[in-house]
């Protein structure tokens, strides 16, 4: 793996992301999800948002990708919670947090906190996962 993480209870790690016009365009083309709020200008005028908002799912695979590239290549996902607190508009810095709460030492099985925060703080994203870590991470 090239380094030595100490994922255990108390780690901590993070990753910026931004969620560019080009990520959303390609994330609807691949999921399918072609809701205007996403991809027309002219309609997210119309909405409360006053402008389009990237999928909230974007920010999950976001997630999927910082666990990823924060606790050692090779984990599984077993599970992801998610509430969507504030919208993500196209250009935002999304500031992922990451907290691992609980680690099941004998299973390989960590519990981790995940937030993804504004450039200005607000949260907008508040969720856990339940992840597999990779034998490789001791």
């Amino acid at each position: 793996m090239g380094h030595n993480i100490q994922f255990d209870k108390g780690y901590t790690f993070n990753l910026s992301v931004q969620v560019t016009d080009d990520m959303v365009k390609k994330f609807a083309d691949m999921c399918g999800d072609y809701n205007p709020i996403h991809l027309d200008d002219d309609y997210a005028k119309t909405t409360r948002f006053k402008q389009r908002i990237a999928h909230g799912m974007i920010v999950g695979a976001l997630f999927s990708r910082a666990l990823n590239d924060c606790m050692g290549s090779g984990g599984i996902y077993l599970s992801q919670t998610m509430k969507f607190l504030q919208p993500v508009f196209i250009n935002d810095t999304i500031h992922m947090e990451f907290l691992v709460t609980a680690m099941r030492k004998e299973k390989g099985i960590a519990t981790v906190e995940t937030l993804a925060k504004k450039a200005n703080g607000e949260l907008c994203v508040k969720g856990e996962a339940i992840v597999m870590v990779s034998s490789a991470v001791s």
